[in-house]
């Protein structure tokens, strides 16, 4: 392609547009941009040596010319989008993992990565930058993909990152409190993840969650699951250590389910690919095998077992999440559940003492760590502290002892819980990322 909006990636002839990014501004870049050989700048302000532009919006400007130019070489594959608080990944990668299973082939495009036909490449953010986008659906298109199917968050749908893509189909986790340091309010947070059922065809929708009458457009097609009253019924819940049986009515007819995957709310995430896979005629026999086949996402409920106890790396880092995780794990926990939880740096300070209520709904929580930044750390654990009354927690600042001192207080039959980082390989601590894995660092002490 011959845009750019990495100076770094510039080469002689292209293009370089300057975004406007949460971190960075590309205007800053320009002069980067000139000596790696662009040809014309594309530019909010300024007066450059060599062709340039100056538009009122650098992301509009983007978003047409990538229409104009490439879209045509990716307008046949079907877009699948996923937004909501909890649940994308887990949502995204099972029908990426089901279609494939099916023969149809599927990518991924999420938190975890790029996925076409195994793991390709890390992803700076859940939902790249429209450019990065283009450039992974034309990857796809030479490799003969029919479907991708991507995780759009709230931030990329307010920063237009998927600005002229035509959804086949939306789908709508749930909603709860979430990056509120950016969107100011939860009704803000709201009206983004709904810009996403304004591109689609399509809707799948959790009637369950109390939000799920925004994301119900009389434009779209609309397929609703719940427990409550909806087009699919979740009914007969079953959960067990090693997986979960339920099963789904539609019109009438009742089907039994089995999956490897852990707790209630996975079920809800399941739903999701048991209501599209009905929508384009999978039969019935077909999605009971393929969900009993369906793995964990990595950093989601992936466990580890370690004596006659279960060690669970889990991605939850909202209240929800933590709550969801911990009543989950209850359902079949025969002792203890000892919880290991921190907060972000830099990131909305509210849902810290909120992160804590829910965790100290195990047996005991030890607060650490998570990814500080430019924060200091006793700030952080006095938000996350406010208001407690109870006692069966401590904070232990370095997440490694945190990690190894949960092992040490395991007793026979203990679950512990290890929330908040997942898949994620690192530590942000200042303005540096620090090489760290929760899952190395449990098998360093274990093993």
């Amino acid at each position: 392609m011959n845009i750019k909006i990495d100076s770094r990636k510039v080469k002689k002839g292209d293009i370089f547009v300057a975004l406007r990014t949460l971190n960075n501004d590309g205007h800053d870049y320009i002069e980067d941009a000139i000596k790696n050989g662009a040809s014309k700048i594309i530019a909010e302000y300024g007066s450059y040596d060599i062709d340039y532009e100056i538009v009122n919006n650098t992301r509009e400007y983007l978003a047409a010319y990538l229409k104009e130019n490439y879209y045509d070489l990716i307008k046949d594959i079907k877009l699948i989008g996923v937004t909501g608080t909890n649940g994308k990944t887990t949502s995204c990668f099972s029908l990426y993992q089901a279609l494939n299973i099916l023969g149809i082939k599927s990518a991924y495009i999420g938190t975890i990565g790029f996925y076409m036909d195994e793991f390709v490449s890390k992803l700076n953010n859940t939902t790249p930058e429209l450019l990065d986008i283009y450039e992974l659906l034309i990857e796809c298109k030479k490799n003969n993909v029919k479907v991708v199917v991507m995780e759009v968050s709230s931030h990329a749908l307010s920063m237009n990152r998927v600005e002229g893509l035509l959804f086949d189909t939306a789908i709508f986790t749930n909603l709860t409190q979430d990056h509120l340091d950016y969107h100011k309010t939860l009704e803000n947070y709201r009206k983004e993840k709904e810009k996403l059922f304004d591109m689609c065809k399509n809707a799948i929708i959790n009637i369950d969650d109390d939000n799920s009458k925004y994301f119900i457009k009389d434009r779209n097609n609309n397929y609703t699951y719940g427990k409550n009253e909806s087009d699919y019924i979740i009914k007969n819940i079953k959960l067990t250590e090693n997986g979960s049986s339920f099963s789904v009515k539609h019109k009438g007819k009742e089907v039994n389910y089995k999956t490897k995957l852990l707790g209630e709310y996975n079920i809800y995430n399941l739903l999701n690919v048991i209501v599209y896979l009905d929508t384009i005629g999978i039969c019935d026999e077909a999605k009971v095998e393929v969900i009993s086949k369906i793995n964990h996402p990595s950093g989601r409920m992936e466990i580890i077992d370690y004596k006659n106890n279960k060690i669970i790396i889990d991605y939850a880092h909202s209240p929800d999440a933590v709550n969801k995780i911990i009543s989950s794990v209850k359902s079949f926990a025969k002792s203890r559940i000892i919880t290991i939880v921190g907060c972000g740096g830099n990131r909305d300070r509210s849902k810290r003492p909120l992160m804590v209520r829910e965790a100290l709904k195990s047996d005991y929580a030890i607060l650490t760590s998570d990814n500080p930044r430019n924060e200091n750390q006793s700030a952080i654990f006095e938000d996350m502290i406010y208001g407690v009354e109870s006692d069966n927690f401590e904070i232990v600042y370095d997440r490694s002892e945190a990690i190894y001192k949960g092992i040490k207080m395991l007793k026979d039959g203990d679950i512990l819980l290890i929330l908040g980082k997942g898949h994620e390989d690192y530590q942000i601590i200042g303005d540096k990322k620090y090489h760290f894995s929760d899952r190395e660092e449990v098998l360093k002490y274990i093993l």
